[in-house]
């Protein structure tokens, strides 16, 4: 029997219904599914003459096909990077950014940071030009002003120094002594905007080393001066130390506790990891506390060396290690080696802050002053510590009694000075001479009074007295 023309229909407008139905739910779907999501880290207060920008842009599907950053000010619209990404496209994308201000044609001030992305997702509505991103900045073209007021005139390989400066509009600042950085502290009147930045050469560094003056502000924007301080060389001595078994088998279960009691034919490996494991460790240590200084000197005079001591291992020696025969291991040994009788008491060299006191690797029981402007003082090998991390002592207040913690052959002390983390010799900050040229001097050029040690006299240059242990 015939089916009905009008249940004929009925199935067709079923059909199509659901076809319609289909259809419209699909493309909401799809309109539905969200676009690409932005975020700056850190969002951006400032764009400067070239400022960097870490930008992720993040898709739900179809992965990230372009973006656009804009700058808006007013009615005035720059366009200040875009790029397209072909396909296969990535979910997500992390873009290094960098923007020059002064390329996109506004004036400095108020404005905002626009970011417009697509995806490569189909939708039957794409409203693109639409940002996904805002982000209010201010446009500042306008580099700092510095001016270098005094500097240590002379330094030398492994000895420190002082640069004096004016920075206005800064928001960092300091000199850059063949790469590394060294911080500038406020000095002075607080409106001048002078500033002070203790230096160091490491001792290997070349006498071409370049010295330069820095200044950032907020923005990014910056600006350098050119040093003109002479790095002059010194030789440093070499020497070697033979290791003996029996005393790696006392000293590895305090270097090396969690491997207990170590076998005779692995005493070599775990003195290796010893001597360069674990001193690396000391030194990202020693970097890391250096971090702990205040901005103003804490010190006063000449630095002192304790009394009725002799140095036996001086300043940046180069030391071959000896075991079984054979140079096994070469390191640099950073400050001088004092010995006296055992269990000495151990004197703050000057006034300062504890900012380190206790286990320090191959240091054994450490105690670290700051002193302030980036200048510490290291006491190591330590049988006793007498003080607590924060306590402020005088100059010549015990701080423990030496021993033979640590990689410690016999009982004495080792005595580092240090900036910013920056090992230099003892020897100049020992010199009450020394620090009145090199330190105050360009304090007094630049009119700055901040240091109480500029009552220092003539003090007679010192030196370390010296003597050879018995290896």
């Amino acid at each position: 029997m015939p089916r009905s023309p009008w249940k004929t229909w009925l199935v067709v407008v079923l059909i199509l219904s659901v076809l319609i139905v289909g259809t419209i739910s699909f493309l909401g779907w799809r309109q539905s599914v969200p676009g690409v999501r932005a975020t700056f880290v850190p969002p951006p207060a400032y764009i400067g003459l070239k400022t960097p920008l870490t930008l992720t842009l993040t898709a739900a599907r179809g992965g990230v096909a372009s973006f656009e950053l804009r700058l808006v000010q007013g009615t005035q619209k720059a366009t200040a990077v875009q790029q397209t990404f072909l396909p296969p496209r990535q979910t997500e994308q992390r873009l290094s950014l960098t923007v020059e201000g002064r390329s996109l044609g506004l004036r400095e001030g108020s404005a905002t940071l626009e970011v417009y992305g697509r995806d490569g997702f189909w939708r039957p509505i794409r409203v693109d030009d639409r940002p996904i991103l805002t982000q209010p900045v201010t446009l500042d073209l306008t580099p700092p002003n510095l001016d270098l007021l005094a500097a240590t005139q002379y330094l030398a390989q492994g000895g420190g120094g002082l640069v004096v400066y004016r920075a206005k509009g800064a928001a960092r600042t300091g000199v850059n002594v063949g790469g590394i950085f060294f911080p500038g502290f406020a000095a002075g009147a607080p409106d001048a905007g002078t500033h002070a930045a203790m230096v160091a050469v490491p001792f290997d560094f070349p006498v071409a080393s370049p010295v330069v003056l820095s200044a950032q502000d907020e923005a990014g924007n910056s600006v350098s001066r050119s040093v003109s301080s002479e790095i002059k060389p010194r030789k440093f001595p070499t020497d070697s130390v033979e290791i003996k078994e029996e005393f790696l088998q006392r000293k590895l279960p305090e270097l090396l506790p969690e491997r207990g009691s170590v076998p005779p034919d692995q005493l070599l490996e775990a003195f290796l990891v010893v001597n360069r494991d674990k001193r690396r460790q000391a030194e990202e240590t020693k970097r890391a506390v250096s971090a702990k200084t205040q901005g103003k000197p804490l010190w006063q005079g000449a630095f002192l060396q304790p009394r009725n001591t002799k140095v036996f291992s001086n300043f940046a020696e180069t030391r071959s290690y000896r075991f079984g025969g054979q140079d096994v291991d070469t390191q640099v040994h950073f400050g001088y080696d004092l010995a006296s009788v055992k269990e000495s008491p151990v004197p703050a060299a000057n006034r300062g802050t504890v900012v380190f006191a206790g286990p320090l690797t191959i240091y054994g029981n450490t105690v670290v002053l700051d002193h302030g402007l980036g200048l510490q003082t290291l006491y190591a090998h330590l049988s006793r510590i007498d003080v607590k991390e924060g306590e402020t002592v005088d100059k010549g207040a015990i701080l423990g009694r030496t021993g033979t913690s640590g990689l410690a052959i016999g009982d004495h002390l080792h005595y580092e000075v240090l900036i910013h983390g920056i090992s230099v010799t003892p020897l100049e900050w020992w010199d009450g001479r020394w620090i009145r040229d090199h330190i105050l001097k360009p304090l007094r050029e630049a009119n700055v009074a901040l240091i109480e040690g500029d009552q220092i006299k003539d003090e007679p240059a010192t030196s370390p007295r010296h003597s050879r242990p018995a290896r």
